[in-house]
């Protein structure tokens, strides 16, 4: 019994240290990805997508829920980005899903996030309904919740009409911090920076379910 209790509490050490491990690589994917307008988490006024990216190199979306380890854990590095980065084009937009305006407000301040935030949904039940859901299941995401899931876009080459567009660069989990950096910069027309030392590696992941919390060791 004492053996048990030291691995629970060993684990627990190492989630804490090493945060979720559900990181995957940006890859390209075929999705009619469509413009949309939410409500701003902040405001409750409507925005576009279309408009939100009028003038901007690069747009990353990035859709989360609130109450997800695994967006807590990305959510310092999206805001370090975006801060460094939106003088040059970038521009980043969070998506919250599967929780209230008033929850996710809290959490973006708990966060210090301070790129633009809209919804789309506000109950975990409406997690099969979601434009959220739908692209993840056109890139192959199995993922209970896909939280954090981005989409990178670049307004220049936006069609006419409803859908944006038809191939994207997406990642269905964790950014893998170098990579991004790395891809964003390409994106913007930047040169590359010196390979920056490896991040550490994660050992410990956690669903983004916390009624359902696991053990489960997983790789990156």
């Amino acid at each position: 019994m004492k053996v048990v209790i030291a691995f629970f509490i060993a684990l627990a050490g190492l989630t804490a240290v090493f945060g979720q491990n559900e990181q995957a690589p940006i890859v390209e994917k075929e999705v009619a990805y469509a413009d949309w307008s939410f409500r701003n988490a902040r405001t409750s006024e409507f925005g576009s997508l279309r408009g939100l990216a009028a003038g901007k190199k690069l747009v990353v979306v990035v859709y989360f829920a609130p109450w997800c380890p695994n967006w807590r854990h990305d959510a310092p590095m999206i805001e370090r980005l975006y801060e460094k980065y939106k003088a040059s084009g970038l521009e980043v937009i969070g998506v919250s899903e599967y929780d209230t305006s008033p929850a996710t407000r809290v959490n973006l301040d708990m966060l210090k996030v301070t790129f633009p935030v809209y919804y789309e949904s506000e109950e975990r039940g409406a997690r099969a309904t979601t434009t959220h859901y739908r692209y993840r299941q056109a890139t192959g995401d199995k993922r209970s919740w896909g939280s954090p899931w981005y989409i990178f876009l670049e307004p220049a080459k936006f069609e006419k009409g409803e859908v944006l567009v038809n191939k994207a660069s997406i990642i269905n989990g964790e950014m893998i911090e170098v990579e991004g950096e790395k891809f964003i910069r390409e994106k913007l027309g930047l040169p590359a920076e010196a390979q920056k030392q490896a991040l550490l590696s994660k050992t410990a992941a956690e669903p983004c379910d916390p009624e359902k919390p696991t053990v489960t060791l997983k790789k990156p």
